[in-house]
């Protein structure tokens, strides 16, 4: 094999499709039993924010409507369709505990103690399994509920509770929404809402995107924005003018049962619900010196600045504002695939091959 990729879903198999486009042959190591990635442990009523037109990997345009917003389980159910047609070895149920480098390339261990070796690596086992839980002050004597997004589901379990969402993002406000259905809802954040457009002049922004360019700046040339803007037709800003549920400034600490607010009110609350992101989940790679001290790779657009041959996929930003996303990953796939063929042809040619 040439290329080992670690991880299934959206990424890693957009890795895959490239390699072998390239005739390269490689081989997809997913930890869970269906390469269908962190989609079916999204909360119920997820669906895309961008349709499905713009929501495909290379090779299979996504099915159906293209004007629609596909559901959480249209797009685990696209991403099996698009497995089993590739042409590629995929083992899943096999999760990778430790990668170690060499002198012929990359030695990938297991948790079963198989090693797979290979002159590259792919990682591309994205974020969901590493939600960020920011520690706040009396978090450890709250006697409520503290949980993040990526344990939430539905909201009838919290019918009749005061909730406060933490988080400005699409996430947040999409969760925040539909659980005031049924309880009494705040969002706690730092800095206000950004709404932005979902349509503006009647398309979708994401049609914007790419007439302009958008999707394919280039990251190192523009700041990464202080948070995500929230896609909106009107509904939730609606949604906030009405009071069907409020915004305020985060709230200073906890302390018992209660939040204190940074006006010095306090209350008694149920639950609070971290919609605060994830964070690249890559501890199979400690130890190898790839990471920063916090566990960001150390790369330039998905390449390792420290092993030559380790790539890395579907970070936020990693080459343009799209790379962690269906419409976005593609891209950077081919341009990982190129640049790792080229040190594939480099190292063969030492080795006088």
């Amino acid at each position: 094999m040439d290329t080992i990729v670690i991880g299934g879903g959206q990424s890693g198999l957009a890795a895959a499709r490239t390699l072998l486009d390239a005739g390269l042959t490689p081989v997809l190591l997913e930890a869970a039993d269906q390469t269908t990635g962190s989609w079916p442990r999204y909360y119920d009523s997820l669906t895309l924010f961008s349709p499905a037109r713009y929501s495909s990997l290379p090779g299979m345009p996504f099915p159906g409507d293209p004007d629609r917003y596909p559901h959480r389980d249209e797009v685990a159910a696209y991403l099996a369709r698009y497995a089993d047609h590739l042409d590629a070895e995929i083992r899943t149920g096999t999760r990778v505990t430790a990668v170690q480098a060499g002198e012929d390339g990359f030695a990938v261990r297991t948790a079963d103690g198989t090693t797979f070796t290979a002159p590259s690596v792919i990682a591309a086992s994205g974020s969901f399994t590493n939600p960020y839980m920011p520690v706040l002050q009396g978090q450890a004597d709250f006697t409520g509920e503290i949980l993040h997004a990526a344990g939430y589901s539905a909201p009838a379990p919290y019918a009749g509770k005061r909730i406060i969402v933490v988080g400005a993002g699409n996430s947040a406000v999409q969760i925040a929404y539909e659980l005031a259905d049924v309880a009494s809802v705040t969002l706690a954040t730092r800095k206000p809402i950004r709404f932005v457009d979902q349509r503006p002049l009647g398309k979708d922004l994401h049609f914007w995107f790419t007439v302009t360019g958008f999707d394919r700046f280039p990251a190192r040339l523009v700041s990464s924005p202080p948070g995500a803007p929230v896609l909106d037709e009107g509904i939730y800003r609606r949604a906030l003018r009405q009071g069907r549920m409020d915004r305020r400034p985060m709230f200073t600490r906890f302390d018992g049962d209660e939040v204190v607010w940074a006006d010095g009110s306090r209350e008694p609350v149920d639950v609070v619900l971290l919609a605060t992101g994830y964070r690249p989940h890559l501890d199979y790679l400690d130890g190898l010196g790839a990471l920063d001290e916090t566990g960001y790779p150390r790369h330039t657009q998905g390449l390792s600045l420290t092993h030559p041959g380790l790539g890395f996929l579907g970070l936020e930003w990693q080459r343009t504002p799209s790379s962690n996303t269906l419409r976005g990953v593609g891209r950077d796939a081919r341009y990982l695939t190129r640049k790792l063929k080229n040190h594939l042809g480099v190292r063969h040619s030492r080795a006088g091959v």
